[in-house]
């Protein structure tokens, strides 16, 4: 299993290490990785057949968010340079059989990571929250107050192999840049956002350490992986 760490400073490039697990878990190797992606607003694909797709670039770009086009998943994500993203790519054959399970398999391991840093977690999301779906987690409600969205997750699924992915916020630094950039870039694809749904690890009790984060999360992906020793491989620096 290849366990892949750091980051490039092109979108770009740095995306297609993710990609390149998924090429290798389609040969029967599955990959892990967890790292803050560079700074980016990372648009789905069906924000591309929006009316206002090329106003919500123009306004990611005049904040200084890149903005790319993934594979995976619904509507834009944004990163801050660094908020973290996760991904785990697995072979088909074997993997534990449906989309369903492999969504319910990683929601657990990275509820788990978090709750083991001390964080309250709760599954599903706010209305009006970024990339909504229907495998997130959000801060644990305290009292009659729900907590905001802070980890959100999508799948790309081909016939040999699936990568399941995810984008996690750690600070309430993290947390507020993301809402304001979200809500114009929503606001330019005619999307419901509240800025108030974005939530994050330190808002639920969490550390606001995104490296001591990030090694947890990757620790309870790698358990869940299918077998295989871990090799650890720098594809570039970590920003911590």
């Amino acid at each position: 299993m290849r366990v892949l760490r750091g980051r490039d400073a092109s979108p770009r490039v740095d995306s297609e290490h993710t990609a390149r697990l998924l090429a290798e878990a389609a040969d029967g190797r599955p990959g892990v990785r967890v790292w803050a992606p560079p700074k980016q607003l990372a648009f789905g694909r069906r924000d591309v057949r929006e009316p206002g797709y090329d106003r919500a670039r123009r306004v990611a770009e005049t904040r200084g968010f890149v903005p790319i086009r993934r594979d995976v998943g619904g509507r834009a994500v944004a990163h801050t340079g660094d908020s973290l993203a996760f991904a785990l790519a697995v072979p088909r054959d074997g993997d534990g059989g449906s989309i369903d399970a492999r969504y319910a398999t990683i929601a657990r391991a990275i509820r788990s990571a978090l709750e083991g840093c001390g964080a309250g977690i709760s599954p599903g999301e706010p209305p009006s929250s970024f990339c909504p779906g229907d495998h997130s987690l959000r801060v644990a409600a305290s009292g009659r107050s729900e907590g905001g969205k802070l980890a959100g997750i999508a799948q790309r699924v081909r016939a040999d192999a699936a990568l399941v992915a995810g984008c996690l916020v750690v600070s309430r630094h993290d947390a507020d840049e993301i809402a304001t950039v979200v809500e114009s870039v929503y606001d330019a694809l005619d999307v419901p956002f509240d800025p108030g749904s974005v939530g994050s690890v330190e808002a639920a009790g969490g550390p606001n350490d995104t490296r001591r984060v990030a090694r947890a999360v990757e620790q309870a992906l790698v358990e869940r992986a299918p077998g295989g020793s871990r090799r650890v491989e720098r594809v570039g620096p970590e920003p911590w």
